[in-house]
């Protein structure tokens, strides 16, 4: 593109020079000032000729400058597939903020009692009402309500349970699966 003895001007920057020497896509100048220059060839404009501009537009490409110009698109996210059957699933969030509007004066065991409680009552629930699966929010913390509740779903014969959906929540909820007897 360039040749030695073209002369260039240099985009961005007011230093106009000669083309001493191409090397791959470097291309060293001497600038009107006597200096020597090294440039990347898409850093330099050839400015002698009548033609100067139509070079300057030939070496354009317009695949790049619209690459640039795109607006990235949006990450898309894996959704969760689901069943034919499969509706709205209960949501029950264990945490004693949810449960009770003051936790004040409460111990841990009251707590974890009450919260014990709570999901036996769902779980009967879903049981009678005949509800497929349900969600129970525990939380991370120190898994101590997640190891009662997974010593409570133990106990039922007709439950099969494991860790929800990372994506949607995280470590912290745990789903049940509800195995429906044909009365």
């Amino acid at each position: 593109m360039f040749s030695k003895g073209d002369s260039v001007s240099v985009l961005d920057e007011a230093i106009n020079g000669i083309v001493i020497s191409v090397k791959g896509n470097d291309v060293t100048i001497e600038t009107e000032d006597g200096f020597m220059m090294t440039f990347l060839v898409n850093e330099l404009l050839k400015v002698n000729g009548a033609s100067n501009l139509m070079d300057s537009i030939k070496r354009i490409n317009i695949d790049e400058i619209t690459k640039e110009k795109e607006i990235p698109k949006p990450r898309s996210f894996v959704k969760e597939r689901k069943d034919k059957g499969e509706g709205i699933v209960p949501e029950f969030d264990l945490h004693i903020e949810k449960l009770v509007k003051n936790k004040q004066g409460m111990s841990n065991y009251d707590i974890l009692t009450l919260q014990a409680d709570t999901a036996k009552r769902h779980i009967e629930f879903a049981i009678r009402n005949r509800i497929p699966k349900i969600v129970f929010i525990h939380g991370v913390g120190e898994g101590i309500l997640k190891a009662e509740l997974d010593f409570l779903l133990g106990r039922y014969d007709n439950i099969d349970f494991k860790e929800a959906n990372y994506q949607k929540y995280g470590q912290g909820a745990t789903e049940v699966f509800i195995k429906q007897n044909s009365k």
